[in-house]
């Protein structure tokens, strides 16, 4: 077996979002993954090692160095490499670069669950953060919501105007609290710590979508917005104990664990069931979902070839 190496430009040229969903799908058809985390440390430096394994579709180990020192030097602070090995030999079929399937597994793993959790006709949606997730989440959606008028918002308001200047359409934000109150999808990817999303924002019918939260002491929405919707995750095994957007509130008594209704793998309750619901997805990536994402990335590649 050849090893067949993928770069980013390259091998984003050969991608479609809605592609990557069908994708999703399909790997949660298979029995549930597999999965390992491991973190090595020298000071400031960190080694992550992210491992999944699904029966019928291989294996992927997604290896992450973060540096902080390096954006000294003009080096990125985050590098690393997905190895994806085959299912039946155990074979390294491919190395894939580490930037390309971490942007198309965070955002499509969002559209994935808004084309099941958003109303259908939505046609405003505000992106929370104008980094370079929000610019993911901006291409991705438009996929699925092709109509739709984009709003972004950020805390430093001359970063969301020129997000929506490089974005064009795009409308930039300098209230919050409006910016939600008019949008029909609210897809949140921020570095707080503090929540910034209230639930008393909230209306009939909307749909938020939470991304940047990954550690225990980091939440974007407030205990009102749980309270107050219908949650769901990608994961239960990489969100529950293990995020604070869920796993505060559920220690705190806010929530319990039955108001969380279903992950990927319980397809048939994953879904909306009234126009006037308000959904909440907490997005918290997972190596299973690296697995999937490097699984489509090379079978698109090889398509194309």
């Amino acid at each position: 077996m050849t090893l067949t190496i993928i770069p980013f430009a390259e091998g984003e040229r050969h991608l479609d979002w809605l592609s990557l969903c069908a994708a999703f799908q399909a790997g949660h058809d298979r029995p549930r993954a597999e999965i390992g985390d491991t973190f090595l440390y020298r000071g400031e430096d960190t080694l992550l090692n992210r491992a999944a394994w699904i029966d019928g579709l291989g294996i992927a180990v997604k290896s992450a160095t973060i540096f902080p020192g390096n954006a000294t030097e003009g080096v990125p602070t985050v590098n690393g490499g997905v190895s994806l090995y085959d299912d039946a030999s155990g074979v390294l079929e491919a190395i894939v670069d580490f930037h390309l399937v971490t942007k198309w597994k965070t955002a499509g793993d969002s559209l994935y669950a808004a084309t099941r959790l958003a109303r259908a006709d939505s046609e405003r949606i505000l992106i929370v953060g104008a980094g370079a997730v929000g610019r993911s989440l901006w291409q991705a959606y438009r996929a699925a919501f092709p109509k739709a008028q984009f709003a972004v918002w950020n805390r430093t308001r001359a970063r969301a105007e020129e997000m929506a200047a490089e974005c064009g359409g795009i409308e930039g934000s300098g209230d919050l609290e409006a910016a939600v109150g008019a949008a029909d999808i609210v897809t949140s990817a921020t570095m707080t710590t503090e929540p910034i999303l209230k639930g008393a924002w909230l209306r009939p019918g909307q749909h938020v979508d939470l991304i940047g939260a990954y550690r225990p002491d980091m939440r974007e929405a407030d205990d009102e917005a749980l309270r107050r919707a219908r949650i769901f995750v990608d994961s239960y095994d990489t969100t529950l104990g293990h995020i604070g957007e869920i796993k505060t509130p559920l220690e705190s008594g806010v929530i319990a664990r039955a108001h969380i209704i279903a992950d990927y793998y319980d397809a048939p309750r994953f879904q909306r069931q009234s126009e006037d619901e308000i959904t909440l997805f907490k997005n918290g990536g997972g190596a299973h979902l690296d697995l999937m994402t490097s699984r489509y990335i090379l079978d698109a590649w090889r398509a194309a070839q």
